[in-house]
């Protein structure tokens, strides 16, 4: 995804009356579908062929990741009755492997061979994006934030350390992805080598190397790039016999100059935009116009999503300057104003863009499905559970504080950094950046919070006193920035603290990740009307079967899970208020709600809605 939104001024197409008279589009498209026979894509000038036949991908992309495990199969067929004969997914290294060589390519939402198993039943083929680097708005752009706990790996360059990293990757997916590559009679069409590389850097020997890593691993192609069109004009990061995917540009001419004999299509073409938090509203997009100009043109395209779903856990990335500043964390939702909305229900866009594609192809689409069950629940209010404190781990003794991957190998979640103050030390306090939320207490006294999204705010005064005191930093983490230079950035506090003219030495520093094992500790834990230190619990019952939204309005910001599963982040400042929870997680009666609330001094209703927003 590029960091700003190009300008989708498809009518403007400069190549646009000779596509539609051209072989693409004066033959009749191919109707294949995949059904277990061999069938082979190939790359002309003009476009695609499909067993020589000319051929229109028409894609819209979902993330198995994003969506919940029992409506894999309802997606598929939403995106099928919209009238797209493709899907196009990622597929998020960091959720496959969540330390080096421990893969789990078969649990939950990680089963990607069950995800592109449905697209084939559903007679839809794959665009295959696998990366190794996804950007999508994902914590690190899908890279496992395991390359961030040793050293100082250069990332997305044949840095040895990168390329093993890499390696083993591909090795242990490209076994899984052999049997659905359509020669082998599978779905898969097409491959993406990498993703929007010209965006980040220019070594067109890294392309060729994780081309061939894909290759020497039994994935032969097809492949594509895709990009930007400004920053391939730039850096002319774009390798022979592969397609050229524009993401949100379409300038047909300025391709053709680029590289005459490649095929060009659209491989994000954007009818929705994604939301960070801070933002007045949640991102709406006008895309029908835009849309009909692509359907004229007869050109391949993916759409940038179909549907978006929901950066359930830590999935939500972040969006940054080159030097880390202008900090953006993407809210939990991914709706991304999609055709098919966050709960997989079809929107006005949805019935828009199908009636377009009905009208340009001809071919009556399926049947819309019965959307999900939806529904809610009374309004209750969480007590606190327990100090935070109580669950916190050994410590790191450090000098300095370090980061969370550095000193505590820990890639999510948040750290507690403590020392002591001398006595007679005072002055203002400077911290090294805040990766990315903190709170400061001082013998349990809150004297401050800082932001990373408001660094200017990050001094705070502590006079002297006679006797020692206790300093205490909580660090929350948002997701880690998933595009552009300022890729890698790490969680927590990484260098010295000063108090007036003095370092503050000797600091413990906990970890607390926020995963399953957070979850187990705080399974026993029960109301405690005394109680401080951000938990907070409750039970609710659903009034009819369904998925539901969480409203946490009346809270401030935290983490809120149900039944142990981490729905994602919430902040009161907006404009995400509700989270999503699917049918699968819940159940009719005495549904368990935990929040991690950083702010929250009394307990404050929570109520169930049935979307995203009024």
């Amino acid at each position: 995804m590029l960091s700003r939104r190009t300008a989708l001024t498809l009518g403007l197409f400069a190549l646009g009356d000779r596509l539609v008279t051209s072989t693409q589009a004066a033959t009749r498209p191919s109707a294949a579908r995949p059904d277990g026979r061999a069938h082979r894509l190939t790359l002309h000038p003009d476009g695609f062929r499909l067993d020589d036949v000319p051929f229109q991908i028409r894609s819209g992309e979902m993330h198995p990741a994003r969506i919940p495990r029992r409506e894999w199969a309802h997606r598929i067929a939403m995106a099928k009755a919209m009238g797209l004969n493709t899907i196009g997914i990622y597929l998020i290294w960091n959720t496959l492997e969540t330390s080096p060589n421990v893969f789990d390519l078969h649990t939950d939402r990680r089963n990607f061979a069950a995800f592109i198993r449905l697209c084939q039943e559903a007679g839809l083929w794959v665009f295959l994006r696998p990366g190794p680097y996804i950007c999508g708005e994902w914590d690190f752009g899908g890279l496992p934030p395991y390359l961030l706990f040793d050293g100082d790996i250069a990332l997305r360059t044949r840095d040895p350390a990168f390329l093993s990293a890499c390696e083993r990757y591909i090795a242990t997916l490209a076994p899984v992805l052999r049997p659905f590559l359509s020669q082998n009679g599978g779905p898969i069409l097409l491959t993406q080598i990498e993703n929007e590389y010209a965006s980040f850097g220019g070594d067109i020997d890294y392309m060729h190397w994780t081309r061939n890593a894909w290759e020497r691993h039994g994935i032969p192609g097809p492949f594509t790039i895709a990009d930007g069109l400004p920053q391939l004009r730039e850096k002319r990061i774009f390798l022979p016999d592969c397609a050229i995917g524009l993401d949100g540009e379409n300038n047909i001419a300025d391709t053709r100059a680029l590289a005459p004999d490649a095929p060009f299509w659209i491989s994000e073409a954007y009818p929705g935009w994604l939301t960070h938090w801070g933002e007045k509203a949640m991102a709406r997009v006008d895309f029908t116009k835009d849309f009909h100009a692509i359907l004229r043109a007869g050109v391949s395209f993916n759409l940038y999503v179909v549907h978006g779903g929901t950066n359930f856990g830590f999935g939500a990335g972040a969006n940054a300057h080159r030097d880390g500043s202008s900090f953006q964390p993407v809210v939990t939702s991914y709706d991304y104003d999609a055709p098919i909305d966050e709960a997989g229900r079809p929107t006005a866009k949805f019935h828009a863009l199908r009636a377009a594609l009905l009208q340009a192809t001809g071919t009556p689409a399926a049947q819309v499905p019965k959307p999900p069950d939806m529904t809610d629940f009374q309004a209750v209010i969480p007590a606190h559970v327990g100090r935070l404190e109580n669950l916190l781990p050994p410590p790191l003794h450090a000098e300095h504080p370090v980061s969370l991957e550095r000193g505590l190998r820990q890639g999510h979640g948040m750290a507690l950094y403590r020392v002591t103050i001398p006595p007679n030390i005072g002055g203002m306090l400077r911290l090294p950046p805040v990766h990315d939320y903190a709170r400061i207490f001082l013998d349990g006294t809150d004297i401050g919070t800082i932001s990373r999204m408001v660094p200017n705010d990050a001094d705070t005064m502590i006079p002297p006193t006679g006797h020692p005191r206790r300093l205490d930093i909580w660090v929350d983490s948002f997701g880690h920035i998933g595009y552009g230079a300022a890729l890698g950035d790490r969680k927590g506090l990484d260098g010295p603290v000063t108090l007036g003219n003095h370092i503050l030495h000797d600091w413990q520093i906990f970890g607390l990740p926020l995963g399953d094992r957070f979850i187990a500790q705080c399974a026993p834990l029960s109301p405690d009307t005394d109680a401080r230190g951000f938990l907070f619990r409750a039970s609710f019952d659903l009034r009819a079967p369904g998925g539901t939204y969480v409203d946490l309005s009346n809270w401030k910001k935290g983490y809120c899970w149900i039944n142990g599963h981490l729905l994602g982040r919430y902040w009161h400042i907006g404009p995400q208020q509700r989270l999503y929870c699917p049918a699968e997680w819940l159940k009719p009666s005495g549904n368990d709600l935990m929040l991690l609330d950083y702010h929250q001094k009394e307990p404050a209703p929570v109520i169930g809605k049935t979307s995203l927003e009024n």
